[in-house]
């Protein structure tokens, strides 16, 4: 087994972890430790904090060092150095909003799992011939939804997607149906005005919300 397929299948783990995949942007690093708690505490351990914040890596760096059961990544990779930063501040993977020549070289020599996203065929094609397996559908709903997204499951079987962008509680459910969708992200889970006035509990309840999306499907 290569490193990219080794890496794969650690992709392929925390995709599994729940049915959710939260895409955090966090403007306040002091609330990162009891967003992540909450989301843990409501069955949804992966987290997903972008990096379009200053606050971001300190947030990444807290969750990783204070929230047992977290699973915490980097999201908008977007080069060589942010795959390096967040490796350093302790994330566990990292997801792009797509890809390029660089920034797959760079996760080649990373040992950080990557998540990259697509929204072709041929850029799923691509990444395919790479090994990669596991990809981000994005943005999910603006490209085709989950049309095109089941179009894509019989001429690409060995592909499984995580799609985000435009994912919200009531479409979940029927991205999560296909066949070749394992978890869905979505930015629901934690929303601006809960992370600003720190209603952990309202995030808590949105999460076991979302982990129990699985038994809905």
């Amino acid at each position: 087994m290569n490193p990219i397929e080794q890496k794969q299948q650690q992709v392929e783990t925390l995709m599994r972890l729940a049915p959710v995949i939260p895409v955090v942007i966090i403007d306040d690093a002091k609330a990162a430790v009891p967003m992540a708690r909450a989301l843990v505490a409501g069955g949804i351990p992966t987290i997903e904090v972008t990096l379009r914040t200053p606050a971001a890596l300190e947030a990444i760096r807290a969750i990783a060092a204070e929230v047992e059961g977290a699973v915490v990544g980097c999201g908008t990779a977007l080069t060589a150095r942010d795959l390096q930063a967040a490796l350093q501040a302790g994330a566990r993977f990292a997801v792009s909003p797509g890809t390029s020549p660089r920034l797959l070289e760079a996760a080649d020599d990373s040992e950080l799992p990557l998540l990259p996203g697509v929204a072709t065929a041929s850029e799923a094609m691509a990444l395919l011939e790479r090994g990669y397996r596991h990809l981000k559908f994005f943005p999910a709903v603006p490209a085709g939804g989950t049309k095109l997204l089941g179009a894509w499951a019989s001429p690409l079987p060995q592909i499984r997607f995580c799609p985000t962008g435009g994912i919200n509680l009531v479409n979940a459910v029927d991205f999560l149906a296909l066949p070749n969708v394992i978890c869905v992200g979505g930015s629901w889970l934690t929303p601006a005005d809960k992370l600003g006035a720190g209603d952990w509990t309202g995030i808590e309840l949105l999460a076991r919300e979302a982990a129990a999306l699985r038994q809905a499907v």
